[in-house]
């Protein structure tokens, strides 16, 4: 499993909220062992107990994500830190996968977490895979998607750092906006001119008489 799969952990959880639409999904413990997605063998360990602490985490992580969009990359940067020193996790070298052409494994680094509890054990993960992701690609790479009221978190990892969304429709919905309010701007410029043209040639008019 590739370092770079556990960033998606993070965007998972905090994705797993909407603040600017009032939406929460993360209210039943079928919910949050869901967020583990194919680990289901640590998702097993989730408990009810584990909804508040999840929402914590959740929020901590939003915060990075929120100064790295802002420009803030040291606040970025220290807010992930503390979260790795709060959920260390150990590298090691696993090998369940097989190579196509015999039997010997595909070696790859895995991230081994001991958690006390689910929570523990998500966090630890979605930090380590998040500050990979940061110190490969830079803190810019992390973003909140500009279509109001969305916000969701995204990873960019486009050529040129030009991902603004989180989603094609989420830009699809912002294009069509951004289309809509210049069409009314020409529709308002097109008045404003007809109007002015219109008062002009009355003054004319009235000159001459």
């Amino acid at each position: 499993m590739e370092l770079a799969y556990y960033s998606d952990y993070a965007v998972r959880l905090v994705n797993s909220e909407e603040p600017g639409r009032g939406k929460d999904s993360l209210t039943t413990v079928e919910a949050v062992r869901d967020l583990f997605g194919a680990n289901q063998s640590a998702a097993r360990r989730a408990t009810d107990a584990d909804l508040t602490r999840f929402r914590g985490v959740r929020a901590r992580l939003r915060s990075v994500f929120e100064a790295a969009d802002g420009g803030d990359e040291t606040l970025a940067v220290d807010l992930l830190n503390s979260l790795l020193l709060e959920f260390p996790v150990s590298p090691q070298i696993s090998g369940h996968d097989h190579r196509d052409d015999d039997d010997r494994p595909l070696w790859h680094m895995h991230l081994a977490d001991h958690p006390s509890n689910a929570t523990a054990g998500y966090a630890a993960i979605a930090a380590m895979g998040l500050a990979f992701h940061l110190t490969e690609y830079g803190v810019d790479r992390l973003g909140l998607c500009e279509a109001s009221p969305c916000r969701n978190a995204y990873l960019d990892t486009s050529t040129n750092r030009s991902r603004r969304y989180c989603s094609d429709r989420c830009a699809t919905r912002a294009n069509v906006a951004a289309y809509r309010a210049r069409k009314r701007a020409e529709a308002d410029r097109s008045d404003s001119t007809g109007r002015s043209a219109e008062k002009a040639h009355e003054a004319t008019a009235t000159t001459d008489r």
